[in-house]
């Protein structure tokens, strides 16, 4: 049997988060439209949510949380080569959000864009930039997730503007050698799909070359959670099967924070135990693109995770698009 051939790894090298002041929990949600507390946390597990201010853009999120993480890293924007910056709402039409955050960095070299796969963005934006850095062409990036979702929300729809926030998190990752083994610290494997058969169960009713507005977040929420379960546990069995692992030998599982129905359901389908899920959700609501790194820094900050550690992250979004990413961090 052939020995394992070294191979670079990309490897998480520090990570932020940011979350803007304003806290809304869902006593105040019921101020607004009609439903209560415990309607919010008995479908959803959410609690509070965080809104952007008035002036409070995508970047500047993004920039925070990018500061946090260069800081974390010991690092400073002149070490970073590529930015991905996964997002649903950016701050203009164009030019990507990236190169607003590259310019508020200081960063004048390189290459910033922006990722959009909704709220499946972050895993997306992890594999593309885990296959810069193993082909050698790029040495560290930051990734990226942010949004500023309140801004797309019907505010008179019950059904949807009680489960959303604001929010920003961002990991760098640097090409390390590794030994090509299951022990080596980075990104181990990613698995994504897509299928725009379903745009018309979580969409956003405008755009450019539509309707010339930015629009409002429509979802059919019950067929997204009948598709949910299955597509998320589907691309985890594919990377548990890519590397010869089971959930038995995951540290942490840290799943978009959607729902707590739903990544209780996925859990309980790959029997991941209980005490190695990492859940968010009751006080981000769904941030989209950024609620699985605001969770893996919420993660990091307390301890949870520790270098070495075996973290699988999923996330479905709008499209559908869906992946997931095994990370020895």
């Amino acid at each position: 049997m052939n020995a394992p051939q070294k191979r670079l790894r990309s490897v998480v090298a520090g990570i932020g988060s940011y979350l803007p002041e304003r806290c809304v929990d869902n006593v105040e949600l019921a101020r607004m439209v009609d439903t209560s507390d415990d309607w919010i946390v008995q479908r959803t597990g959410i609690r509070t949510r965080h809104i952007a201010a008035e002036g409070e853009t995508t970047s500047m999120l993004a920039t925070k949380a990018a500061e946090q993480a260069l800081a974390n890293a010991g690092l400073t924007a002149a070490d970073i080569d590529l930015i991905i910056l996964a997002t649903a709402t950016p701050d203009y039409t164009f030019p990507a959000t990236a190169t607003l955050v590259q310019a508020a960095l200081g960063m004048t070299h390189g290459v910033a864009f922006d990722l959009q796969a909704v709220c499946s963005g972050f895993v997306f934006a992890v594999s593309t930039a885990d296959k810069f850095l193993i082909s050698g062409s790029h040495k560290r990036a930051l990734v990226i997730g942010a949004e500023t979702f309140s801004r797309i929300l019907d505010w008179k729809d019950r059904t949807t503007c009680v489960l959303f926030g604001d929010g920003a998190g961002a990991i760098i990752l640097e090409a390390q050698e590794g030994e090509g083994t299951l022990a080596d610290r980075g990104v181990l494997t990613s698995h994504l799909r897509s299928d725009g058969r379903h745009r018309e169960k979580l969409f956003v009713d405008g755009g450019p070359s539509t309707t010339q507005t930015v629009g409002h977040l429509r979802m059919a929420g019950r067929e997204v959670f009948r598709h949910a379960v299955g597509m998320v546990t589907d691309v985890m069995i594919d990377a548990f099967a890519a590397t010869g692992t089971s959930a038995e030998d995951l540290d942490w599982f840290v799943p978009h924070q959607a729902n707590e129905r739903i990544i209780d359901a996925s859990a309980e389908k790959l029997g991941i135990a209980a005490q190695k899920i990492v859940k968010t959700v009751s006080m981000h609501g769904n941030t989209s693109a950024a609620s699985i790194p605001l969770a893996l820094a919420a993660a990091c900050a307390d301890g949870r995770i520790q270098k070495g550690h075996l973290v699988m992250i999923e996330a479905m979004g709008g499209g559908f698009t869906w992946g997931s990413a095994l990370i020895r961090w």
